[in-house]
């Protein structure tokens, strides 16, 4: 578990927070700017000393303040990966990684060949900083991080800086890493779809303050979730398993609940897990078994809630066999259709509308 609670004055600005998650995974700390993410992490790595709070990684504590316990930030075992990358201009790729290595104080579950691997860096590590795009240099800011043997890695922010090709080009890295590594992660973000691609465990937070958490499935159809991200982000997220391919279509077949999803996605093996997300603007409801559609994905539940979403609509939860999804309707349908829990309904989306990614 990691089990974090910080208190922290800092002018007009008062950070209260608590987490508790469990490791290993990804906990993605999300909200608006100013919220106090960066701040938060800056207690948890001890950069910043918390007025009051305690923060334990499995066994060790790292800060207690009623024990008078605040193991000193060199000493922590947590990497730290910025904004900026924060390489030395002076030396080459190599250099910047080899001195993260001597620095370690643990014994090594990394060395530069696997980080050079994982990372793809091999190619560029007789070039200096300077000769490289915003995105390779966040890749080996992540290696350096890494060869310092962490128990826990701190990301704040790390794509910020890149433009969306640069931030598409690094994500899959980071998602490497979460599949391969079993160091536990910290990711702050304020990008849902960051989150969405790489995350395990959400905590929202708000003014200072963490305002709900858990996993990501069940957060993504909190209410507090969506008050952040905007109505059109709005739906849940899902877990999937790959059938296989459908020969008909050539689309890939994924199990979801009860039914099944295609999805445009090559090289998935079957038994592979998949995360779709499914926007509540993008489903269809019907309350008799489609025909003659061309819309290739039906999905049959039976309604759980109908919620105000706002003046001239509702949001349809629909269990679909132990997985919730959610539907944007107009309040006309609503009352058309007599959606209410209890009935039984399909809900239809388009293959062209979901966005699956490998967990």
């Amino acid at each position: 578990m990691l089990q974090v609670a910080a208190q922290k004055r800092r002018g007009t600005f008062e950070l209260d927070a608590q987490f508790e998650l469990p490791t290993p995974g990804v906990v993605a700390l999300f909200g608006r700017s100013g919220c106090g993410k960066s701040t938060l992490v800056n207690v948890i790595a001890g950069l910043l000393t918390a007025d009051h709070g305690r923060v334990a990684l499995d066994d060790a504590v790292l800060l207690d303040t009623a024990r008078r316990i605040d193991v000193p930030p060199e000493r922590r075992r947590i990497g730290y990966v910025f904004q900026d990358a924060r390489l030395f201009p002076h030396l080459s790729v190599a250099a910047n990684l080899r001195y993260a290595q001597r620095r370690a104080k643990a014994p090594p579950f990394v060395d530069i060949d696997l980080v050079a691997d994982l990372l793809d860096l091999g190619a560029l590590m007789h070039r200096r900083t300077h000769q490289l795009s915003g995105g390779e240099r966040q890749r080996v800011g992540i290696g350096r991080a890494l060869l310092t043997q962490p128990s826990l890695l701190l990301l704040d922010e790390p794509l910020a800086s890149l433009d969306t090709s640069r931030r598409e080009e690094v994500l899959p890295y980071l998602e490497t890493l979460r599949d391969q590594l079993a160091i536990p992660m910290v990711y702050v973000s304020h990008h849902f779809d960051e989150v969405l691609r790489l995350a395990t465990h959400l905590v929202l937070m708000a003014d200072g303050k963490t305002i709900a958490q858990g996993n990501l499935g069940d957060m993504s159809l909190n209410p507090k979730l969506r008050a952040i991200i905007g109505a059109d982000a709005v739906g849940a997220i899902v877990d999937g398993t790959v059938l296989g391919p459908d020969p008909q279509s050539g689309l890939l077949r994924v199990r979801v609940g009860n039914g099944e999803l295609k999805v445009h996605l090559g090289g998935a093996a079957v038994g592979a897990k998949l995360r779709v997300q499914l926007l509540a603007r993008d489903l269809i409801v019907a309350t008799q078994a489609p025909q003659h559609l061309s819309v290739r994905n039906s999905l049959s539940g039976v309604v759980t809630a109908v919620m105000d979403d706002a003046e001239d609509s509702d949001l349809i939860a629909v269990d679909i066999g132990g997985t919730i999804i959610m539907a944007r309707v107009t309040k006309a349908a609503t009352r058309d259709l007599g959606l209410a829990p209890r009935l039984p309904v399909w809900a239809l989306v388009k293959t062209v509308s979901l966005r699956p990614h490998p967990i």
